[in-house]
This record gives C-alpha cells, sequence and structure tokens, in this order.
C-alpha cells in the first residue's frame, strides 16, 4: 500500500523542504521527454507540462515558506497569483526575485504548462530561476 502525502505545511522549514521536492519531481517528469536530434526541442509535451506545473508551484510553495517565516499563518497564505506577485514586489532581492518570478511565470507556467511550448532552453531557464527563487527565500 501507498502511503498518501498530505500537506500539512505550517513552518518555513516544511514549505522549502516541499519545494524542494517539487522541482526535484518537476526535473524527473520532464526528464521522461524524449529530446529531438538537434538537442533543440523535447518531443512529448505531455511530461513537459506535467513537470512545468510541478515546477511553478515549488517556486509558489518557496514563497509560502518564506511568508510563514516571517509569522503569516498557513491558512492566510495567498491564494491566486496576483497575491503572489504582491507578496513578491515586498521581498527586497533587488530585482532578481522579480525577474526569476517573471521567468517561472512565463516559461513554465504560460509557456510550458499552457502553451505546450517545448523549447529546452527556455524550460531550463524556467527550472534554473526556480532553483534560484527556492535559494532566495530559504535564506
Amino acid at each position: 500500500m501507498v502511503k498518501k502525502k498530505y500537506e500539512n505545511i505550517a513552518t518555513k522549514e516544511q514549505a522549502i523542504a516541499e519545494a524542494k521536492r517539487y522541482i526535484s519531481n518537476a526535473k524527473e517528469t520532464i526528464a521522461k521527454s524524449p529530446i529531438d536530434p538537434y538537442g533543440k526541442i523535447y518531443e512529448d509535451s505531455k511530461y513537459v507540462r506535467e513537470g512545468a506545473g510541478i515546477a511553478y508551484l515549488a517556486a509558489l510553495k518557496a514563497f509560502d515558506g518564506w511568508l510563514l517565516g516571517k509569522g503569516v499563518s498557513p491558512n492566510k497564505l495567498p491564494k491566486s497569483i496576483e497575491e503572489y506577485w504582491q507578496i513578491e514586489k515586498k521581498i527586497p532581492y533587488n530585482g532578481k526575485l522579480s525577474s526569476d518570478f517573471t521567468l517561472v511565470y512565463q516559461n513554465l507556467h504560460i509557456g510550458a504548462y499552457y502553451q505546450g511550448m517545448v523549447d529546452i532552453t527556455m524550460i531550463k531557464n524556467g527550472l534554473r530561476a526556480v532553483k534560484e527563487i527556492i535559494g532566495m527565500l530559504e535564506k
């Protein structure tokens, strides 16, 4: 029997650990797609879409962790992307966080997940941005 894992995140450490788990799962999922012979695109958009969605959620989990670390209660965490953008504007990282969050949103959430884009460079830039966000918000 497989033990189900339900999210019961109450601390910054738990949220960051989940973000790291999500990004790892995202990479594993995307890696299931074959790459074209020229090394430019993923050939199976299903895996790319799934992985991009998981990676996007990893970034949101990192923001949740930062908020929990600032004393926000779990039931007061953002419920929409607009709320996450408002939070991002309040975190001082000299524009780096904003740039990375823009990449995650545009490359992974909109481009890969919604539109089915399969450009390897675009996806890798989005995944790198998620890792950067986790690293910044973990501190």
